[in-house]
């Protein structure tokens, strides 16, 4: 009998605790709930994709495969530009106005712009790193 009435005030502690917790939710209850929805979206969603890949695949004769040339041919031509004159243009052009602003004592913005003139240089090798390249020429 004992036990009975001991697992009897354990759940009603509990119930009271879940009651409380879903009337005056506290400011971290709420962020973790809103970070495990936000983490079971992400993996549902990932999930789904790498489905769409085994199914379709590159070459595959699956409804979800396409044929990307095109949007390969308009990448390497967007490359093309930036790695030339453009490019050398952009590079310059940021230079100068990273020189200009930590001469004058802003150099958050000396900074953006060297990282600028800098990504205008290493574009190609940025995407290769983390993105599949293999149809742009090189």
């Amino acid at each position: 009998m004992k036990k009975i009435a001991k697992i009897k005030k354990a759940a009603f502690g509990a119930s009271q605790k879940v009651g409380a917790l879903i009337a005056a939710p506290t400011k971290e209850l709420v962020q973790f709930g809103l970070f495990a929805f936000g983490l079971t979206l992400l993996s549902l969603g990932t999930v789904d994709g790498a489905h769409a890949l085994l199914v379709g695949g590159a070459g595959g004769t699956a409804p979800g495969a396409y044929n990307d040339a095109r949007i390969d041919e308009v990448i390497n031509r967007i490359f093309d530009y930036i790695e030339g004159a453009f490019g050398a243009l952009i590079m310059v052009a940021a230079g100068i106005g990273a020189i200009f602003s930590a001469a004058i004592g802003q150099y958050r913005t000396a900074l953006g712009l060297l990282v600028v003139a800098v990504g205008a240089f290493i574009l190609r090798s940025l995407v290769s790193t983390f993105f599949d390249d293999a149809g742009i020429a090189a």
